[in-house]
Formats: structure tokens, sequence, C-alpha cells
């Protein structure tokens, strides 16, 4: 019981920052309708940043607070500068766009920081044992979706970036800025995937420019099997993928299954499935279409 107790936490530990990763993709799918396949590169970015700070001395919590401010400013300057002048354009467009990015920035991370494996020092963020660290990723994950349900959800700026998503003809006719919120969508975004690069580096080390890959296909597993329209099925499906592959690992006395090798087939097998079965996600909503 214990070790099932065990696996459970470490497996909702590794899925909430599938579930990070996922929200970001929500967020930025709903505002645009589009996936961002650049998100995990992206989160790979900021944590070379956080590394860079406590490298050079800064506390790692202060680095953190920093890397999510620049973080942020980054979404909000690559949705200004980069997606702003093909916003309304083919969606095929705003895909390449972001593949590009997806290019662009992995070789960043490789000419900037030289290839080379780096890592966090150890003990960071939370000391002491894995257990409390998985602990400490779980709660700060879930203390973020909380802050997020607030904004969405009680506060003028989550109404308008709602409104913006949902309508944005009807959004800019009562005076939203609707281009303002779509910048405040991707920055947003940015913030989150940089939580989820930080924690994946601090829990799976070391860090390297190529580490968020995997993660970011987890992350849309969880996205498609919540429903790339819910918050909540990003969040409910990451941590689901988390704890699944966890036991399948610790209780696979039957399937002989090489769990590490076999980690993205299942969640691909899982996009595949929900695909078929419920292309909305099990919380996503069908878009409905007046003929």
């Amino acid at each position: 019981m214990v070790q099932f107790a065990q696996q459970v936490v470490s497996g909702l530990a590794s899925g909430s920052i599938y579930a990070a990763l996922a929200l970001a993709i929500v967020i930025i799918y709903r505002s645009t309708g589009v996936v961002n396949f650049a998100q995990g590169e992206m989160a790979t970015f900021t944590t070379f940043i956080a590394w860079t700070l406590v490298d050079h001395g800064v506390g790692y919590w202060p680095a953190f607070a920093l890397t999510l401010l620049i973080a942020f400013a980054g979404g909000v300057a690559l949705e200004r500068i980069v997606v702003r002048p093909v916003e309304g354009g083919p969606v095929l467009t705003i895909v390449i766009l972001t593949i590009g990015l997806f290019i662009m920035l992995g070789g960043l991370s490789n000419w900037i920081w030289k290839a080379e494996v780096r890592s966090f020092p150890p003990n960071r963020p939370f000391p002491t044992s894995t257990w409390k660290q998985d602990v400490g990723i779980l709660g700060v994950t879930l203390g973020l979706v909380l802050l997020l349900y607030l904004l969405f959800q009680h506060t003028k700026i989550g109404l308008a970036l709602r409104a913006s998503a949902l309508n944005p003809a009807a959004s800019r006719l009562v005076g939203i800025r609707v281009g303002w919120m779509l910048a405040l969508g991707w920055g947003l975004a940015a913030a989150i995937g940089a939580i989820a690069g930080m924690f994946t580096a601090a829990a799976s080390p070391p860090l390297d420019p190529n580490m968020m890959r995997p993660v970011l296909i987890y992350a849309f597993a969880a996205a498609v099997v919540g429903g790339l329209t819910s918050p909540v099925g990003a969040v409910l499906g990451g941590l689901t993928i988390g704890v699944s592959l966890n036991l399948i690992a610790t209780y696979d006395s039957h399937l002989h299954l090489d769990l590490d090798r076999m980690r993205l087939p299942i969640a691909l097998g899982a996009i595949l499935i929900v695909l078929l079965v419920r292309p909305a996600g099990l919380f996503g909503r069908a878009a409905v279409r007046r003929v």
C-alpha cells in the first residue's frame, strides 16, 4: 500500500508537469484555434535562462520568479512581432509558423548554450527527498491552476480573455482590445510552459536542449484526452497520464513492457484512441456550426 501511494504521488508530480504544458497549449488553442508546436522549445529556452541566472549566483526561487517574467514578456513579444502579422490568415500558415519557431528556438538553445548537458544545483527546488519534491511540484502546479481559475472566472481581464477567444468580433464592438488579449494569452502560456520546463529539469535532470520534446508529446496527449478547449480537461488528462504510466511501470508483471521505450507509443496511442472515439476530448465541446 505504501508503494502504491508513493507511485501515485510520483505519477501526480510528473503528470502535473504534463498538465502545466498541456494547459499552455490549451490557452493558445482557445485564443487562436491553432496548436503551438513550439511550446516545448519555448519552455526549454526559458529553463536555460533560469539555469543561467542560478549559475550566476541568483537564488533558485528569485531566478524562478524572474524567469516567469522573462517568459511572459517573451510570449507577448512573439505574438506581437511574429504571430500577429499572419493573424486571420489560413490556419496552415500559423501552424507552419509555430513549427518554424520550434526549429528556431531549438537552434538558439543549442547555439547559446553549446548543446551541453547542464543541471540545477542538487536538492532544488524542494530539498531533502524525492517524495517531498514530488509533493512540492504537485502543490505548486495545483496552486497555479487555482490562480488561473481565479483569473479567468473572477477578474475583468479573465472575462476579456474568454470573450476574445469565444467571439473576437463581438468583443471588439464592446471595446475589448482583442489583439492585446491574444498577446496576453501567449504571455501566460509562455510563463506556464516555463514552470513545466523548470520542474522537468529539477525532477528529471540533466538539463539539455531536447529535454522537453518527450514531455511535449505527453502534454499533447493530455490536452487531446481532456479536450483542446478545456483547461480542466488538460489538467485532469495530464494527471491521469502521469499516474497511469507510473502504475503500469510498477505493476507490469504480465505485459512485460519496456516502459522506457513504450512511454511515447502509449501516449500516442491515447491520442489516437481519443481522436477516433471522441475527437473533442473527454471534457471538450464539439464545435457546432449552423448550416
